[in-house]
């Protein structure tokens, strides 16, 4: 699976229904996993965006279409990145070109707390 940090921000519309019903976040995030989106992490924030929200996702569709259909309800305003755990980034650069871990190893007990 491959992990996705979107940055979401609310418009007027989506502020307003968030307001009267907080409890809509849990059920959107509900809806994308039906979509085949699942959450691993989620935060309130203040500044630029609302939201910041780490998915994982089978591949790039699947999180564009997630993307495609909550940005066209009007509410949401969203940015998607795709995102590469750092233990996978360091075995790429140090030449593994598997696109998996070397040996069979599972993910590193340093980064095992750190990643969601």
């Amino acid at each position: 699976m491959q992990i996705y940090i979107m940055m979401s921000r609310l418009t007027n519309e989506g502020r307003e229904t968030v307001k009267k019903n907080p409890e809509r976040i849990k059920e959107v995030d509900q809806e994308i996993e039906r979509m085949g989106a699942r959450v691993l992490a989620q935060y309130a924030l203040l500044g630029l965006y609302d939201f910041l929200t780490v998915r994982e996702a089978p591949d790039n569709e699947t999180i564009a279409k997630v993307s495609i259909e909550f940005g066209s309800r009007g509410t949401v305003q969203i940015q998607t990145f795709a995102a590469t755990p750092i233990f996978e980034f360091i075995e790429k650069m140090e030449g593994s070109t598997t696109g998996q871990l070397s040996g069979g190893k599972s993910i590193p007990e340093e980064y095992e707390e750190k990643m969601y």
